[in-house]
């Protein structure tokens, strides 16, 4: 049975204030270098709403504009407005920080969100116009606290605060008296994966023209983790999401695999539905906090805004063969082994050129290539350079060495089978998966007949290992034709009835 890409969420919400209270970069100045220049000079860098709406690669994250639209918009980004300002686009949405503090208190269960009274009379009626936000989930906005009792657990009790252009509208308790994993900033951690993946989920599922009920598995594959002292990564975000997200049919469980998740979470999720196991399987990942900012001293120093200010979200909605949506080859797909090594040209050989050597195709049999779509931009300005500009220069030399392309395509190669980087530099979600959204209206379309998801991820980040790792799987046209059913009940009673005469016609003979 095929699996087929139903459709896509995309979400973002704008969080300036938690690029500077809570990104790590910031967190860690602030214990190592309280009087830091770089944390006096970084509120003169922060983008108001409007200007992150209206940011290029934003636009293209959220679908209103097509990376094609992007590669002919000549760089810098930063200091241009997108014709497009609508903060609603083909695939989701971008929230703004006081909305998306409502969305955490709503998926807090247990009570450990507390927020102004003042700040949510504010907020709650514009918040209820979000056209992903149902009643169910306007209703568990509770209507809030004295500013005197949020100041007294910030100050006393070590909650993490949330703020507004620096002013203080609600915080974030501790879970627990002495485990650190219930501390208020792990808590915080994952209520903002939890509340982003909650969006994400609503919009891939609306998006995919399906009700809540017909999703029976989620899977969750950010880069957080969530459990106590007795099982510090235990889960379960991917069924605590479906939850406020009304996914009532649905199960779920976590995979994680740090960069590289969301492309082995995809690879299970069409497994399970092409098994018959679920009919249909949602993939989703909140954003991370600690990435907020993270490259922010070069930034500042570049005198640039911090174009790391928003938390990033993904759903991908998996379903059996329909016929018409795109489908995920199971055939064609490649893993880095542990025996593989981490040279450049080894990873890029094990997750592309080996797959498509083995299903008979060339490099130049894909029409684009998406490998990691951390945001160009931001990359060159912290001085690491084209993250997927350099692996289509990787893909494009092996594909010259093994035969499938000449040498005088090369330079061209990067924009005519490459996506240039778009999605914000949140680890596991640049990873291959943000243009799936496009690549399947793309094949919808019949503008584009495969694509390759690339995803990657740097394992030695867990102390555990020193390998690299990486899974990489083809997204192509549906042809239209149906799967290849089983024998019907008819034909099982009658092979059945064949093999009975030809046994006892054996027993016969052997008498």
């Amino acid at each position: 049975m095929k699996s087929v890409i139903k459709g896509t969420g995309y979400i973002l919400a704008h969080t300036p204030d938690m690029v500077f209270y809570n990104g790590s970069t910031q967190t860690t100045e602030r214990i190592v270098n309280p009087d830091s220049e770089y944390l006096k000079e970084l509120p003169k860098h922060l983008r108001k709403y409007d200007q992150a709406v209206s940011y290029w690669p934003h636009q293209v994250y959220i679908g209103n504009k097509t990376p094609e639209e992007l590669e002919n918009t000549p760089e810098p980004y930063y200091d241009k407005v997108c014709d497009c300002k609508d903060r609603f686009g083909k695939y989701g949405e971008i929230i703004p920080e006081d909305e998306f503090y409502l969305l955490m208190q709503a998926s807090d269960v247990f009570d450990l969100v507390m927020l102004e009274k003042g700040f949510v009379s504010k907020t709650k009626d514009k918040f209820a116009k979000d056209q992903y936000i149902d009643e169910s989930i306007v209703a568990r906005v509770k209507e809030g606290f004295d500013l005197a009792e949020i100041e007294k657990c910030v100050k006393e009790e070590h909650a993490e605060g949330l703020y507004i252009d620096f002013k203080l509208v609600g915080c974030v308790k501790k879970a627990h008296d002495v485990d650190p994993n219930f501390s208020a900033h792990v808590i915080h951690e994952n209520l903002v994966a939890k509340a982003s993946s909650v969006l994400a989920l609503i919009a891939g599922v609306k998006n995919a023209g399906i009700s809540k009920d017909e999703v029976d598995f989620v899977i969750d594959c950010c880069e957080e983790a969530c459990g106590d002292m007795l099982q510090r990564g235990g889960g379960n975000f991917a069924k605590a999401a479906a939850e406020i997200a009304g996914l009532n049919n649905a199960t779920g469980a976590d995979t994680r695999g740090f960069c590289a998740g969301p492309s082995h979470a995809i690879i299970e999720a069409a497994s399970l539905v092409a098994a018959g196991t679920y009919k249909t399987v949602a993939v989703t990942a909140g954003g991370c906090t600690a990435k907020l900012g993270m490259n922010g001293v070069n930034i500042v120093k570049k005198g640039l805004p911090i174009m790391e200010d928003v938390i990033a979200g993904f759903c991908v909605i998996i379903s059996q063969n329909d016929q018409k949506n795109p489908v995920i080859n199971l055939d064609i797909h490649g893993k880095l082994a542990v025996g593989a090594g981490s040279a450049p040209q080894n990873v890029i050989g094990a997750l592309v050129m080996d797959p498509l050597a083995e299903a008979g195709l060339k490099v130049t049999d894909v029409d684009k290539f998406s490998p990691e779509m951390q945001n160009a931009e931001i990359m060159k300005a912290a001085a690491t350079g084209d993250v997927a500009e350099a692996n289509y220069k990787m893909i494009a030399a092996l594909a010259v060495k093994r035969g499938d392309l000449d040498k005088s395509v090369v330079p061209t190669f990067p924009k005519e089978r490459g996506v240039k980087g778009y999605a914000p530099i949140q680890g596991h979600i640049p990873s291959g998966v943000p243009p799936i959204g496009y690549f399947r209206d793309e094949m919808l379309k019949g503008k584009m007949n495969r694509a390759m998801i690339i995803g990657k991820g740097s394992l030695f980040l867990g102390r555990l290992t020193n390998l690299f790792d990486g899974v990489s799987f083809v997204i192509e046209k549906n042809d239209g034709s149906k799967d290849s059913g089983g024998a019907s009940e008819e034909e099982v009673k009658s092979l059945i009835a064949k093999a009975m005469k030809e046994f006892a016609s054996t027993l016969l003979k052997a008498e």
